[in-house]
């Protein structure tokens, strides 16, 4: 059974981690990290005794893979680690750059790695449906996607926004970094034909809604996912633990996941 090693084990998606370890079934405990100077390093994570710890290369003989949920700086920083030690990695940390991105796609060459900008079952069946609207539709409908998170989040779009925006891109034949929109405002004059628009919405405590429009003449067409709670992203990242502890180097995703 796979031990997995929870990074940012006492933050919001790592505690959500950790109950689907407990329940899964699928893994076992290994480690718990946290940040260099946390408040809570030394602590015990749950009743296995697992304590939390900030040195990942120290105690990389006690997992197999590393779930992450945290920020780019400190993935980066965790991904040289898992490295080195031929340890194999989930990351679920948004807001990369495009040089960031390169750097774990170098790293996929020595590691396996799953990678998803969303975790949820139900938002990757999403993107099959808006890969094969956005195909059936074509240039006669525009396409806009609306997206609401909590007031913490640091980064915008969501990454499951622009996983959204991909599949729309595909779907039409186009690549999403030619035809993204992703603010207006004044006098912006007419909407192109062909363009991805993107709106982010930020305030209280929402964990996750999403919503594609397909805007024609006369009809529109709207698929949207909502999350109510951060079990669904944590039981597939755990899911991806599980799959990815015994595949060879590589970048996957949950498409690869789910078969």
């Amino acid at each position: 059974m796979p031990r997995i090693a929870i990074l940012g084990a006492t933050g919001r998606m790592g505690q959500a981690v950790a109950a689907s370890v407990a329940a899964s079934g699928l893994v076992a405990f290994g480690a718990a990290f946290e940040r260099a100077g946390h408040a809570d390093i030394g602590k015990l994570l749950n009743a296995d005794g697992i304590a939390i710890g900030s040195d990942i290369a120290a105690a990389a003989m006690h997992f197999d893979v590393a779930i992450d949920f945290t920020r780019p700086e400190g993935t980066l920083a965790a991904l040289a680690a898992c490295v080195a030690a031929r340890k194999a990695m989930v990351i679920g940390t948004t807001g990369f750059t495009a040089e960031q991105k390169a750097q774990i796609e170098a790293a996929a060459g020595q590691i396996p790695i799953v990678m998803a900008g969303n975790f949820s079952l139900g938002v990757n069946l999403c993107l099959k449906l808006l890969e094969d609207a956005a195909r059936a539709l074509g240039d006669d409908f525009d396409v806009e996607i609306v997206e609401a998170h909590h007031r913490h989040k640091v980064d915008a779009p969501s990454g499951t926004a622009l996983m959204m925006g991909e599949a729309v891109a595909r779907g039409i034949g186009r690549k999403l970094a030619d035809c993204a929109v992703y603010a207006r405002e004044g006098h912006t004059g007419a909407r192109r034909r062909a363009t991805i628009g993107f709106q982010a919405i930020r305030g209280g405590d929402v964990v996750g809604d999403h919503t594609v429009m397909f805007l024609g003449d006369g009809e529109r067409v709207e698929i949207t996912h909502k999350a109510s709670n951060r079990m669904n992203f944590a039981n597939g990242a755990v899911r991806a633990a599980a799959w990815v502890a015994s595949r060879p180097a590589g970048l996957y995703s949950m498409r690869d996941v789910l078969g």
